[in-house]
C-alpha cells in the first residue's frame, strides 16, 4: 500500500515540474513583451495628450453649439469600444474589463465594438456587434484604429448612435492595472481658462474640429490599446510567477510527502523482517 502511494506521489511531482516550467517559459514570455508594450504605450501617452488638449482648447473656443460633435443629446442608442485580450491565463484583466463593461450595457441599447477575442466571444451572445473584423488586439494596427474611428464619427454624426464610450484597462504599473471607462463623444465643452494663450485657427475652429475629431478618436483608441496591451502581458506576468510559486510550493509539500511514505515503508519493512527472525 506505501508503493502505491509513493508511485502516485511520484507522478504528481513529475507533474507539477512540468507545469512549474510551462508556467516559468510563459512569464519570461509575458516580460519580453511587456518591455516592448510598456514603451510603446509610454510613447503613445505624449501624442494622445497633446491632441485632448488641442480638443478642448477648441471646443471651449467654439461658438457654434449646433456642432454635432458637441451637441448632447438624449441618448437613445450608445456604441460602446471594449478592448480585452486575445487569450487568458492573465489572472483577472479580461473579467475585470468585461464586468465594467457589461455594467455599461444593462438596461440600455448598446452596439459593441468588440477588440479581443475575449470581448468577441463574450458579447457575440449578449449584445449586438458592430464588427468582427478587428477580433484580435495583438494584430490591430494604428490604420485600423484610425478606420473604426471614422466609422464610429460617420455613425454617430448621421445619428445613429448618440454617444460614444471606451472600456480599457489603464497600465498603471507593473503590479497595477485600472480597468476604466471614457466618453469619447459627444465631446464636453468646457470655458477656457482665464488668462489662458489664444489660438488661432486656420480656416475656423468649427472646420478644423470636424477634421480634427475623427483623429482625434483614432488617437484615444490606439493609446487604449497601447496601454492594454500593456496591462495584459502585465497581468500574465504577474500570474504566472504566482503560478510558478504555487507550483514550486507544492513540489517542495509533495516531497515531503514522499520522504515521509518511503520512510513508512523502510520501517514497516524491517519491523516484518524483525519480527520473523
Amino acid at each position: 500500500m506505501a508503493t502505491v502511494s509513493t508511485k502516485e506521489i511520484r507522478s504528481r511531482i513529475r507533474s507539477m515540474e512540468s507545469t512549474k516550467q510551462i508556467t516559468k517559459a510563459m512569464e519570461m514570455v509575458a516580460s519580453s513583451k511587456l518591455r516592448q508594450a510598456q514603451s510603446r504605450a509610454l510613447a503613445a501617452r505624449p501624442y494622445f495628450e497633446a491632441l485632448l488638449a488641442t480638443i478642448r482648447n477648441i471646443a471651449a473656443v467654439s461658438t457654434e453649439t449646433e456642432l454635432p460633435y458637441l451637441t448632447v443629446r438624449p441618448v437613445k442608442r450608445s456604441a460602446v469600444i471594449v478592448i480585452a485580450g486575445d487569450r487568458g491565463l492573465a489572472g483577472g484583466y479580461n473579467s475585470n474589463i468585461l464586468k465594467l463593461a457589461q455594467t455599461q450595457c444593462d438596461g440600455r441599447d448598446v452596439l459593441i465594438v468588440p477588440i479581443g477575442k475575449k470581448a468577441v466571444d463574450y458579447f457575440k451572445a449578449r449584445q449586438p456587434v458592430y464588427t468582427e473584423q478587428y477580433a484580435e488586439a495583438g494584430e490591430m494596427t494604428v490604420g485600423d484604429c484610425f478606420s473604426v474611428a471614422k466609422q464610429l464619427a460617420k455613425e454617430f454624426c448621421d445619428g445613429r448612435i448618440d454617444e460614444i464610450l471606451l472600456c480599457y484597462t489603464k497600465f498603471v504599473s507593473v503590479l497595477s492595472q485600472m480597468p476604466d471607462v471614457q466618453q469619447l463623444l459627444p465631446l464636453k465643452q468646457e470655458s477656457a481658462a482665464p488668462g489662458g494663450q489664444e489660438i488661432l485657427y486656420e480656416p475656423d475652429a468649427q472646420t478644423v474640429l470636424e477634421k480634427i475629431v475623427p483623429e482625434y478618436l483614432g488617437g484615444a483608441l490606439y493609446g487604449a490599446l497601447c496601454e492594454s496591451r500593456a496591462a495584459e502581458h502585465a497581468a500574465r506576468r504577474t500570474a504566472m510567477n504566482a503560478a510558478t510559486q504555487n507550483a514550486e510550493d507544492m513540489i517542495e509539500d509533495l516531497s515531503l510527502k514522499f520522504n515521509q511514505a518511503r520512510q513508512a515503508a523502510i520501517t514497516q519493512e524491517i519491523t516484518e523482517i524483525v519480527a520473523g527472525s
